[in-house]
């Protein structure tokens, strides 16, 4: 009887993609609701990472290397990926929802003769069955998906579904390796596909100060660049300012820009269209000021001034200055 639950996670050079830890935090969850335990696996030449991976609370860690997928290609995680579910025989394949997976995995649920079900937001439990929500025209409708239980189920979590700090450490997990054949390669893979060349790489930053319309002019800008530079954070925005062109498109958070999920999250004049919120809702602490009382940014934020940004923002700078012994 297929039982536990299994983690793709994703490397690429040495490094771990930060999304990876965000399905360990997916499969504890929907484990401790299901009382079923998580492994995880990484293909081809893992390194050191299976220890860093161990240190998580999982039942055990799984290597697969073979000289086949040191670098990835659809066929060569498929081929190694197929060996290792029918092997390991889980209940649920949990996965992040990278370009990579996206790559490979309708491939290889259908090998098994299911569906992917993808970018999901939540999952919950109820008896025997599992309940995935994803997120469906642009953010403005929540769909729920029922798999039909028959396992292996397949599903991806959107980046910021979770946070890397909820998955739970461990006392460290057995790492076991698991021969795994590879057979035709039937392409050369190029470099990673890379959206935009960015100056900054908001998904990995711990203080994310935005602005919204509220700001008013791009020469206001520089009250948000002085709060984001006293808090040692960066700055971001919502859509409507990276369309004007105040900000750069790698600034953008929103469903059609980065989702991320940082320590605290300041929203500067951004009312909370729920096109921005599914790109931040997740963050540790939301900070809003805006002076519409009833803006939903209200809804999702842990502390809120309703008042004129320009009145608030100078005084909360002043005041962290103070704190930090800039002044």
């Amino acid at each position: 009887m297929s039982q536990g639950i299994l983690v793709f996670i994703e490397h690429r050079n040495g490094s771990l993609n930060k999304t990876s830890v965000e399905a360990i935090a997916a499969a504890q969850n929907l484990a401790s609701q299901l009382q079923e335990k998580v492994s995880a696996v990484l293909l081809g030449d893992t390194g050191a990472l299976a220890q860093e991976i161990a240190a998580y609370d999982l039942e055990k860690v799984v290597t697969a290397p073979n000289p086949s997928i040191a670098d990835y290609t659809p066929d060569g995680y498929t081929d190694a990926m197929e060996q290792v579910v029918k092997k390991l025989d889980p209940q649920l394949v949990v996965m992040p929802h990278t370009y990579l997976v996206r790559d490979y995995a309708p491939k290889l649920a259908a090998r098994f003769g299911k569906s992917l079900i993808s970018d999901c937001i939540r999952a919950q439990v109820s008896g025997s069955s599992i309940t995935f929500t994803r997120r469906i025209f642009l953010g403005k409708l929540d769909a729920d998906v029922v798999s039909d239980g028959a396992a292996p189920v397949f599903a991806t979590f959107q980046s910021g579904a979770y946070r890397p700090d909820q998955a739970l450490k461990g006392s460290g997990a057995p790492v076991e390796e698991m021969a795994v054949e590879v057979g035709e390669i039937r392409m050369t893979p190029e470099a990673p596909f890379q959206e935009v060349k960015q100056a900054v790489d908001l998904s990995k930053a711990d203080i994310i100060v935005a602005v919204g319309r509220g700001i008013k002019s791009k020469d206001n800008l520089a009250l948000a660049e002085k709060l984001a530079e006293v808090l040692g954070g960066d700055l971001a925005a919502s859509r409507p300012i990276c369309d004007a062109e105040w900000l750069p498109i790698d600034r953008q958070i929103g469903s059609s820009g980065h989702t991320v999920a940082p320590k605290l999250y300041i929203a500067l004049g951004i009312s909370g269209a729920i096109q921005h919120l599914v790109g931040m809702k997740n963050s540790g602490t939301i900070v809003a000021i805006n002076k519409d009382a009833e803006a939903p940014i209200f809804d999702i934020a842990d502390y809120g001034i309703v008042g004129d940004l320009f009145e608030a923002v100078p005084v909360l700078t002043e005041e962290i200055k103070k704190i930090k012994g800039l002044s």
